[in-house]
């Protein structure tokens, strides 16, 4: 854990709790759900943000970050929170060009507002990010050629390693079966994975379409641990559209399971992930006996009872 976080900000909450919700779709079924509550790790980088930023935050050793997300990013979000705590010039390069002209939404107007400067790039230069020549142009063009660039999502081999410990923190309660996760870029499925206990599996729910996530995946586990670790498997069905798409049956949903368990649902990732557990469940996908455990990897924004909500990577 990067040093400044302590004194300028809460303390993380670790391990994150882990709370029996007794659930009759499951209970039916002869499986148990338990709900691993990594949204309670720090208020600001919440969830697999804090895993998969503070590694991050140690290599960048006080260089600026620069890092991508669209226009409701958590991850564009969680960055500028730890830039600002500890005391970090940040960069968001915005999925968007159109945007820029525009007031900043909510979620954006939080990043300008712990510092983070924001600049916009057309969604054909946001699709080539990764690839070399169009990088060094951003950074070229913004100033920050000797960045630590963090991918989007904040995925990478140092991310993937950071979220072993959530595996290790399920393998530690002894008594976990099956282990969900939301997956956006696949950087969490894959740290969990490697962390959980012989025996033990790691299912991930993609809310993206495209089925990329199952390479992409074995790819982050090949540059984290040289191989592919632990034994995990995609759900692809439940992305109700594709990223950043939600639907009156998904927001039904998530309001009927925020009213049995008081427990804020975020629209994007963990409803889809909790929606995919319940089917599963009624397909009989999970023996009797199951302990299945979902990990809540974030929370509503804006709070309940603000302005409607938005997320992506």
């Amino acid at each position: 854990m990067p040093r400044a976080l302590g004194p300028a900000g809460p303390r993380p909450r670790l391990p994150s709790p882990v709370r029996e919700a007794v659930d009759a779709r499951f209970a039916r079924h002869g499986v148990r759900l338990l709900l691993k509550r990594d949204d309670l790790i720090h208020p600001e980088l919440i969830g697999n943000k804090w895993r998969k930023l503070t590694p991050n935050l140690e290599a960048a050793a006080g260089r600026t970050l620069v890092t991508f997300g669209g226009a409701y990013s958590n991850h564009l979000r969680a960055t500028a929170a730890a830039g600002r705590l500890l005391g970090l010039p940040t960069l968001g390069v915005v999925r968007g060009q159109e945007l820029a002209d525009r007031p900043l939404n909510l979620s954006l107007a939080r990043c300008a507002a712990d510092g983070m400067r924001l600049h916009f790039v057309d969604r054909s230069t946001y699709r080539h990010k990764t690839e070399p020549r169009t990088l060094a142009g951003i950074l070229g063009s913004t100033d920050t050629e000797d960045a630590y660039v963090v991918p989007e999502g904040g995925s990478n081999a140092l991310a993937v390693r950071g979220c072993r410990a959530l595996g290790e923190e399920l393998r530690d309660h002894g008594d976990i079966d099956v282990a969900a996760v939301a997956c956006g870029t696949g950087g969490t499925l894959a740290g969990l994975a490697a962390g959980l206990a012989l025996g033990r599996r790691a299912l991930g729910v993609a809310v993206v379409g495209g089925g990329f996530l199952d390479a992409d995946t074995r790819a982050l586990q090949t540059a984290a641990f040289g191989a592919r670790r632990g034994t995990w498997s995609l759900d692809h069905r439940f992305h109700f559209g594709g990223y950043a798409r939600t639907t009156p049956e998904l927001d039904a949903f998530a309001e009927d399971f925020e009213q049995r368990h008081g427990l804020p649902v975020e629209r994007l990732y963990v409803a889809k992930m909790l929606y995919g557990l319940v089917a599963l469940a009624e397909e009989g996908a999970f023996p009797r006996g199951t302990t299945v455990a979902a990990v809540i990897t974030g929370a509503p924004f804006p709070a309940a009872g603000a302005a409607p909500q938005a997320a992506s990577r």
